[in-house]
This record gives C-alpha cells, sequence and structure tokens, in this order.
C-alpha cells in the first residue's frame, strides 16, 4: 500500500507540476525558424532521444501497449510502412529522401536493412548534428539542413521519397507534395505518414474540440493539420503525381503511442532524471499535449493518415 501511495503521489504531482508549465508557454508557429527552434532545443536537450529513443514517431501496434515494447513498436512501425507502401520492393542501392528526418532513425533502418542509399532532411540544425553522430561510419545515410518546401534537389533524382510526421509543421500542404513528388522519378514510390485532423465534411467542431486543435497547434509549433482527404487531394492535385493515391487510417494500430510514451518516462526514470533539471522540467511540461493527443485521436477528432502514390 505504501509503495502504491507513493507511486500515485509521484503521477499526481508531475501531472500538475506538467500542467503549471504547460500553461506558462506555448510555442505558437509564427515561421520555419520558429520550428527549427523546438526542435533544435529538444535535441540538444536529448529530451526526446532518451524517453523515444531514435525514432521520433509514433509505434505501431498490433495489440495492446501492455504486450509491446515502446521503443520496438516505433522500429515495426519503420517496416509497416515500408512494406505496405512498396517500398520494399525497390532495389538494393535505390536513393531514397527521407523529409522530415529527425535524428535520423528512420534513415538508418532504410539504409541498414534494405541496402538504400538515403538522404534526410530536416530543418533543425541540432538534428542533422545528433543523426551524423548516431549514423556509423560507412552506412549509406547522410543529412542536411533543408526547407521541405523549397528542396535543393533535382527533378526525378530520387527511387522513393519517405516523410513520417513532418506535414504538421509545414505550412503549405499543397507545396509540401508537388516538393515530394518533384524530386521523384517516374515510377518512383512516395510513402507519407501524417497526424491528420477529422474531415471538417465529417461533422461540425464543438466549442471543446476547438480549443484542444488550438492547444494541439500552439503548443508544437504546428501550423496546421489536414485531413486525409484533404492530403490525398494535394497529392492529387500536383501535375507531378504519377497515378492512383492510395490512404489507410492507422489510427487504431498508432494510437498506443501517447499512453505509453508517458508511461516511459516511468519506466525509464534514470533517463529523465538525467536530463538535469531544465531537461526534466521540459518533459514534464509535454504530459499535458501527449493526453490532449490521446484524447483527441480516440475521439475523431484527429485521425493517423497513410499515404502512398507513384511519381
Amino acid at each position: 500500500m505504501t509503495v502504491f501511495f507513493w507511486i500515485l503521489s509521484l503521477i499526481s504531482f508531475s501531472l500538475f507540476l506538467s500542467v503549471c508549465f504547460w500553461l506558462s508557454k506555448a510555442r505558437r508557429y509564427t515561421s520555419t525558424k520558429s520550428v527549427a527552434t523546438a526542435y533544435d532545443s529538444w535535441t540538444n536537450e536529448r529530451l526526446l532521444e532518451k524517453l523515444w529513443g531514435e525514432h521520433v514517431h509514433l509505434g505501431y501496434y498490433k495489440q495492446s501497449f501492455l504486450k509491446c515494447d515502446f521503443r520496438k513498436a516505433k522500429i515495426d512501425f519503420v517496416h509497416e510502412l515500408i512494406r505496405w507502401s512498396g517500398l520494399d520492393q525497390l532495389p538494393k542501392g535505390s536513393r531514397i529522401l527521407d523529409v522530415g528526418c529527425g535524428i535520423g532513425g528512420s534513415a538508418r533502418i532504410l539504409a541498414q536493412d534494405y541496402g538504400f542509399d538515403v538522404l534526410g532532411i530536416t530543418v533543425s540544425s541540432a538534428q542533422v548534428r545528433r543523426a551524423k553522430e548516431l549514423t556509423p561510419q560507412g552506412l549509406s545515410c547522410r543529412f542536411e539542413v533543408m526547407n521541405a518546401l523549397d528542396l535543393k534537389l533535382e527533378n526525378g533524382s530520387f527511387d522513393g521519397v519517405w516523410s513520417v510526421e513532418a506535414g504538421p509543421h509545414i505550412p503549405d500542404k499543397q507545396q509540401y507534395a508537388d516538393e515530394m513528388l518533384r524530386v521523384l522519378r517516374p515510377g518512383g514510390v512516395l510513402a507519407v505518414a501524417d497526424w491528420n485532423a477529422r474531415d471538417p465534411l465529417d461533422g461540425e467542431t464543438s466549442l471543446l474540440e476547438k480549443w484542444v486543435m488550438r492547444q494541439l497547434l500552439d503548443q508544437w509549433a504546428h501550423p496546421e493539420f489536414s485531413s486525409i482527404n484533404e492530403f490525398r487531394n494535394h497529392l492529387l492535385n500536383s501535375r507531378f503525381c504519377g497515378g492512383e493515391v492510395q490512404i489507410e487510417d492507422w489510427t487504431k494500430f498508432t494510437i498506443p503511442s501517447w499512453l505509453d510514451s508517458v508511461f516511459e518516462g516511468f519506466r525509464r526514470p534514470k533517463a529523465i532524471f538525467s536530463l538535469g533539471l531544465k531537461g526534466f522540467v521540459s518533459g514534464i511540461r509535454e504530459i499535458p499535449t501527449i493526453l490532449l493527443m490521446r484524447w483527441a485521436f480516440s475521439s475523431g477528432l484527429m485521425e493517423f493518415g497513410v499515404f502512398r502514390t507513384r511519381g
């Protein structure tokens, strides 16, 4: 009973602190620089890396998160999306662009497990530096600072383009789609996975839902979310799109990640305290947004869309 009391007290105190820190300051999107600043801070503190590992994205759960390893679920997600999109049908040596690569977790799997030649891009210079540090010498995987809306790359220069959970940070979704498809060769494979808002045609948004959506945008430097159908149309409307755009909703496979990410902090307390006071405060501060994300995805306000098409 005593142990249970202390655990419950710790959780309650953590939630109280997190709400206080969360209410004190948002990261409202103002420009591309705000996204870079947020990720530079998270990366330099090692906050995401110590809590989420090398893969700064949700996991893929075939069963309850109580029966899955948090970090393995993230690796499973990469392989599931590669298989579903058809990227695994490309030959070894194929050139792959990872748009919004984070610290390179997915890019390294693409290079090491599938033999691809991978270029990862992000607006965060800290992420590029850390991605390079984590990448083994000799692996065909490199990283550059680059804006997804202005890719300094030639038309049709990649066999595959991969982007996971980058779209919410990008203000112009049509240009985002156009740029990815522009650099994809004819017949090449595009694989995208993203957090998406409920389609406006599926019902009106209540006052509570509007408040939650505002917080989800402001707290993590998101300019806006598109719906699954809206982004599908952006891909179809691109003059570089080579054919049908296929979509699926993976909400049920990814939603366990939200609560699992909170529990991960209690599973790895040494990782939390090794962040130092500033990092610890930053970690606590993210809990309310994570819980709101969990509610939004469970209520249907948000959906997890995956997209595949050809150049």
